[in-house]
């Protein structure tokens, strides 16, 4: 039986989160740079690998929101018996991890209606992704159909509360919006309780990393792909003034090793029942 099919379509869902579109197009962009600026995306996914449960051999994985295909190489190691799915909305993301090996097969595709046939994986991994999508119970619903009985969902996530030390500079300077919006925690627990999944695990915990100025912080957003996407950001060129005014800002959060920038990370193993 055939594990894909052939609806790739992509709608436009409004709202306070960025436009797919939009985020397949920033993400794409940023496929050549992304693996440079990734130490966040590389932690969390390892610490998300680590929530397995200890015995777990998939027969077939999905990467979901693969982006350069880093960690579906890395399952690909971990489970070399497997046949591995790697997925992004991103075209540039797809075609920077393909050449790399690691899955199966690499397709292009909305994690809000996955074109994956029904108890088809084993396994869906996704870590820093589903942030992105606007309506996340699709999203536990899709994974939900396509999961086997038995089967494991692993996603990290970014909840409110992430770059907060970002945004509340901005708010000292113009109370636009520049940060991404996220979820909060409690809507990711509300969703999970009822998808019809078990909650094995879901936690939040914030994962800190320092930069010597701002500059280099929101450098690596851009690199990421990862800077405002939201509705609501200023458009044109952020002036000499306002940018003088988020640095003196954001100095009042230094500390001994740099200028913090916490993410709030959700981690979560959900398991379909038998």
């Amino acid at each position: 039986m055939s594990l894909v099919m052939t609806d790739l379509s992509l709608p436009n869902l409004p709202g306070v989160l960025p436009d797919k579109r939009q985020v397949a197009a920033s993400f794409s962009r940023a496929a050549a740079s992304y693996d440079s600026v990734a130490e966040l995306q590389r932690d969390v996914g390892s610490q998300l690998l680590s929530r397995f449960p200890g015995d777990f051999v998939p027969g077939r994985w999905l990467d979901l929101g693969c982006g350069t295909g880093h960690f579906s190489r890395v399952l690909g190691e971990r489970f070399p018996a497997g046949h591995g799915v790697a997925l992004d909305i991103a075209e540039g993301m797809l075609n920077h991890a393909r050449p790399l090996g690691g899955a199966t097969h690499f397709i292009a595709g909305d994690a809000e209606r996955l074109p994956l046939q029904d108890s088809t994986c084993d396994l869906i991994f996704s870590s820093l992704a589903v942030q992105w999508c606007s309506d996340f119970a699709s999203v536990l619903s899709e994974t939900h159909r396509v999961l086997k009985p038995g089967g494991v969902f692993a996603f990290a996530s970014l909840c409110v509360g992430t770059l907060f030390e970002l945004r509340d500079s901005w708010r000292q300077v113009d109370g636009m919006v520049h940060v991404n919006r996220f979820r909060e925690f409690g809507t990711y627990q509300q969703l999970c309780a009822g998808s019809g999944l078990k909650v094995a695990s879901l936690e939040n915990r914030p994962h800190v990393l320092h930069y010597p100025d701002v500059r280099s912080l929101t450098h690596e957003l851009k690199a990421l792909g990862a800077h405002n996407l939201n509705p609501g950001r200023p458009g044109g060129l952020t002036g000499r003034a306002r940018i003088l005014g988020l640095i003196e800002a954001y100095e009042q959060f230094r500390q001994a090793q740099g200028l913090p920038a916490t993410y709030q990370v959700v981690y979560a193993v959900l398991e379909k029942p038998l």
